[in-house]
């Protein structure tokens, strides 16, 4: 038996007018609220003291700056009940959800720049939801169950056929079968007290993009709307303070709107109001399976001490294991590019730059690397062999390392800045100084395993394809079990946000999720080198344990930071 406790706050930020996070376009601006944004909380205890607190925030991502302002007020609210690593800090990835957020520059310059009110509202709410958690905790029975979403529910599919079907473990599917080429399963944990469901966490991956780009409203989208029906249900059914946490598994490849013939005609026809009913009817279809799943299938009871091991690694220059990089002995990450897929969007949840600029933009960046490789400084080469060598067959549009867009810093870049408000405001920020010294996206990532009793929990940041997820849970089950782990599950968008996670195989289509893995082809392989090293520390006693804990993300110039904030707001 355990010390549980939830709480529930809503994130009071007032629209008004700054861009949302997610698709990245200028014109996708907040101007009111369809559905509140909440911050939802879990506490738990298990008989030794060792405690947990899950908090996931209905946002489009979770940054370092949220992380380290909640561990500040908690510790402060808490005392010694609060521990650091044992904070997991997750998102539902909707798209309808603030921006502004970060104290990196590229994923807030759409904003424009950085909103400290943003922050502060979004901490209050954490440690609201996480008071409540805490101090309600009373006993609590804790039970895992597993089930999947029938073939012909329309919940998901997979938005990237043909880089998934690269994958050599997995079947080819056709354009017809998305719908199945993803995990359909769905992981819950319940928390029940007198044998009575009082709250939930739900595991279940796809993107929360049924809300487009050209609406204007803050909206939980279908993970939000999944969570409040769930709550009223078990309200309803006479359960006082109920919270429902419907958080991510593997949603990089993974779309709530159809994929196959006929697609984009069809999410074309799905328009304004349309859009808010169609994520109420997807967050339906989840919460109607978890709520099903508790009420009708056999929970394996979840019991023993809870174990938790965190830190940070500097993910521009990892060496990966052979084992996990088909036997190359070299494999490397490197510093963060963009590709051009990744500019050039998702063909149905989010386009980006039009296709013929995308055909000449690469053309203009194997131009690029050609002339890089043989000329300049014997300095430069080298660097530029090794950083190609990691990127790949990616067509490198942005240097966001170095700071350079084709080969020209971002305050001169070759496209004109009224072609673009996006890359005019990129250039502005340049030219003030605001991007000198600031990185443009974080580097040095969160790393955290969970355990409690016989389930193993990976916490992963970014977004992770549903075959590099399913690698992911293999190399860490494969450690674990001889500590008498049976079950591993994988949480995304955890403690800040960098990107996508594909496999090699996927990663060779440069589709946008291998556009957007920006450490290159082998960052699967150095996620599993680094997961599979914290997995082989916790099988040994924590006083024992020797992980890295003294590196952290460098800290931002307050200066620069300063420059991009509360900038004005295009009316």
């Amino acid at each position: 038996m355990y010390r549980a406790g939830w709480g529930r706050e809503e994130i009071r930020i007032p629209p008004q007018g700054h861009a949302m996070q997610g698709y990245g376009m200028w014109h996708h601006r907040a101007r009111g609220q369809q559905s509140p944004l909440h911050a939802r909380a879990l506490y738990l205890e298990d008989s030794k003291g060792t405690a947990l607190v899950f908090c996931c925030l209905d946002l489009g991502y979770v940054t370092h700056a949220m992380r380290e302002g909640a561990c500040v007020a908690l510790r402060e609210r808490m005392g010694e009940a609060f521990r650091e690593d044992a904070l997991v800090l997750t998102c539902t990835h909707t798209h309808s959800g603030p921006g502004g957020c970060a104290h990196e520059a590229m994923y807030n310059i759409v904003t424009p720049g950085f909103v400290p009110a943003h922050v502060k509202r979004i901490v209050d709410a954490i440690v609201a939801a996480v008071t409540t958690a805490w101090q309600s905790a009373a006993p609590t029975a804790l039970g895992l169950v597993a089930g999947r979403f029938d073939d012909h529910t329309p919940v998901a599919w997979n938005r990237s056929l043909r880089a998934r079907n690269r994958n050599p473990e997995v079947t080819p599917l056709a354009p017809d079968a998305a719908h199945l080429a993803l995990d359909r399963g769905m992981s819950l944990l319940s928390f029940r007290r007198e044998g009575r469901l009082h709250s939930l966490l739900s595991l279940f991956g796809v993107h929360a993009t049924c809300v487009g780009s050209g609406q204007k409203q803050f909206d939980g989208d279908n993970k939000g709307y999944a969570a409040l029906q769930a709550e009223k249900a078990l309200q309803l059914d006479g359960v006082a303070g109920a919270v429902a946490i419907f958080a991510q598994a593997t949603a990089g490849d993974v779309s709530p709107h159809y994929h196959g013939p006929g697609d984009v005609a069809r999410r074309r026809r799905l328009q304004g109001a349309a859009e808010y009913a169609y994520a109420e009817q997807n967050g339906r279809h989840q919460s109607e399976l978890a709520l099903s799943l508790l009420e009708t299938a056999m929970e394996t009871p979840v019991t023993g001490d809870i174990d938790v091991i965190f830190g940070y690694a500097d993910f521009t220059a990892i060496k990966a294991d052979p084992a996990f990089a088909n036997g190359e002995r070299d494999a490397r990450t490197s510093e963060p590019c963009h590709g051009v897929a990744f500019f050039a969007g998702t063909r149905v949840d989010g386009p980006g730059m039009p296709a013929p600029l995308a055909r000449v933009t690469a053309v203009l960046a194997a131009q690029l690397k050609q002339r890089r490789l043989v000329h300049g400084s014997a300095e430069e080469r080298a660097y530029y062999h090794q950083l190609y060598a990691s990127q790949g067959p990616k067509a490198v549009l942005m240097e966001s390392g170095r700071k350079q867009v084709l080969g020209r810093p971002l305050d001169s870049a070759l496209l004109p800045g009224f072609a673009d408000p996006l890359l005019g405001e990129m250039k502005r920020q340049a030219r003030s100084g605001a991007l000198h010294d600031s990185p443009l996206v974080p580097t040095v990532l969160p790393l955290q395993i969970v355990v409690i009793g016989q389930v193993a929990l990976v916490c992963c940041p970014g977004e992770f394809t549903t075959t590099a997820g399913a690698r992911l849970r293999q190399t860490v089950q494969e450690r674990l079990a001889a500590r008498g782990v049976t079950q591993v599950l994988i949480c995304t968008y955890c403690n800040d946000y960098m990107g996508y996670v594909t496999t090699f195989e996927e990663y060779q289509e440069q589709a946008y999720e291998g556009g957007h893995t920006i450490f290159g082809q082998w960052t699967l392989a150095a996620f599993q080198t680094r997961f599979a090293a914290l997995a082989d520390e916790l099988r040994r006693p924590e006083a024992e344990r020797g992980h890295d804990r003294r590196t952290r993300p460098p800290a931002v110039p307050e200066a620069e930071l300063a420059l991009r904030s509360n900038l004005p707001v295009p009316r």
